[in-house]
């Protein structure tokens, strides 16, 4: 099992591999400061999207973890939902 994170802002999603800790610092410094930006990586490889953090808006953060294999696409009915039901979904 894997765990993803996912941020929240203003309404978009990105999701995070693990450890968050020091984005969540440098999110809440920059709210402190009044805004600023914060460089939010990728979840596989790349350079990230520039986020303009300010005092008042929406963050929010959420952990899940994702199973390593997915259903596959010829298998029963009945296997695929006991593995959505394993998510409690």
């Amino acid at each position: 099992m894997a765990i993803v994170n996912r941020l929240t802002v203003d309404g978009r999603d990105y999701f995070l591999p693990d450890p968050v800790t020091e984005l969540k610092n440098s999110i809440l410094e920059a709210i402190k400061a009044g805004g600023g930006y914060v460089n939010v990586p990728p979840l596989r490889g790349g350079p990230g999207v520039d986020i303009l953090f300010s005092p008042g808006m929406p963050v929010t953060w959420s952990q899940f973890e994702v199973g390593d294999t997915a259903p596959s696409a010829g298998a029963p009915v009945d296997e695929i939902s006991d593995d959505v039901a394993d998510y409690g979904l």
